[in-house]
């Protein structure tokens, strides 16, 4: 029986956030942002949790998050690295006991069971699957002087979101490659397998409430879905 682990990223300074408070334990309806991706993941059937967290916060998140809250299946909690992918490398690393990883960003609060159970389908069919949604706006494509030079088809655009769910032998070969050629200009795990293997990549539907919290006013727009929830 195929079993499955997930990689939680909570390693980010939250710049845009403007606040001294990193962005994953800021608080959302009175528990950290972190808690709420957590509980979706224990509630799923990954059979253990990788918490990847900052410099110095091991034994805050194994008190304040991981033994508060009763989260069972974070079976180990690392420190990341200087960049995200850094993080997923030492995640990666961290995992003892998988046939897939789900890889997935601490300040998105409302994966689901949903798209986890979906996500986890996918990658068991193609290998790869990232989830996203197609956008809601015209993108225009702007040269270095600031004019519009091209407007892609919408149709064809995804804003991609996480979980990214992989055949751990797979994805976790394709970053021990990007990390020996020294290959840093990544901004997600799809594009790193992708370089390093050619591996088609899935993408399935996640949803547009899996918003992911940036700025003062995403935490606003999460506060609003939790309290029409």
């Amino acid at each position: 029986m195929d079993k499955y682990a997930a990689i939680v990223l909570a390693a980010g300074a939250g710049k845009r956030m403007n606040s001294s408070v990193r962005k994953q334990y800021m608080e959302l309806a009175g528990k950290p942002v972190l808690y709420y991706s957590l509980k979706a993941f224990e509630e799923s059937p990954v059979s253990e949790i990788i918490l990847v967290v900052g410099a110095g916060e091991i034994e805050y998140c194994r008190q304040e998050i991981a033994e508060k809250y009763n989260f069972t299946k974070i079976k180990i909690i690392v420190e990341g690295g200087k960049e995200r992918y850094h993080s997923v490398y030492e995640g990666l690393k961290a995992v003892k006991n998988a046939d897939y990883v789900l890889i997935h960003d601490g300040a998105r609060p409302f994966v689901d069971k949903d798209i986890i159970h979906r996500s986890i389908e996918a990658a068991k069919l193609y290998g790869a699957c990232v989830t996203g949604m197609t956008v809601k706006d015209t993108i225009k494509i702007v040269d270095s002087n600031g004019f519009a030079e091209a407007t892609p088809d919408r149709s064809h655009l995804w804003q991609i979101q996480t979980p990214q769910t992989f055949f751990y032998p797979l994805i976790y070969e394709a970053y021990q490659k990007m990390i020996a050629a020294g290959d840093s200009n990544v901004t997600d795990d799809a594009m790193v397998l992708e370089r390093a293997t050619g591996q088609a990549v899935k993408v399935i539907e996640g949803s547009y409430r899996n918003v992911k919290i940036t700025t003062p006013e995403d935490l606003l727009v999460a506060e609003a879905f939790l309290t029409k929830k």
